[in-house]
């Protein structure tokens, strides 16, 4: 299936992207383009919208799109709540310490961004870093 977000990812951008291909959709193929231009790609594309205002796997009732996803696919492995606590206060600005590691996970984020401006790339690089918080969440659920 293909999935589509806006161009220039970054702490949702990546992580929604790695539960997607992680946990829903093995095969999924990611779309980044102009937010201008993501609701006529997806419809011709056929492709999920996701990170986008006003989208069911967006910013939903105070839920991050990582969240979102969560809640849209029944996801509800433990460790996976522990990321999303991280990623939801590292993703929303106004609740960036509501978790003692979403600081980090943003800085993460900012410096991946700024050594791998291509999309695809950073998303192949900042996997590692999302399967390495997943293990450790998994160690730490709680």
């Amino acid at each position: 299936m293909k999935w589509i977000t806006r161009a220039h990812v970054h702490v949702d951008r990546v992580a929604c992207p790695w539960l997607i291909k992680r946990f829903v959709d093995g095969q999924a193929e990611f779309l980044f383009v102009a937010r201008s231009e993501v609701a006529r790609t997806a419809e011709q594309e056929g492709a999920i919208p996701f990170d986008i205002p006003d989208t069911v796997l967006g910013h939903v009732d105070g839920r991050c799109s990582f969240e979102s996803i969560m809640l849209q696919y029944g996801l509800k492995d433990p460790a996976l709540v522990r990321m999303a606590r991280i990623i939801h206060a590292a993703d929303v600005e106004e609740d960036i310490d509501l978790d003692p590691l979403a600081r980090g996970l943003e800085a993460i984020a900012t410096g991946f961004s700024l050594r791998y401006p291509d999309d695809e790339t950073n998303l192949a690089v900042q996997f590692e870093i999302y399967d390495a918080l997943y293990a450790w969440c998994r160690l730490y659920p709680d």
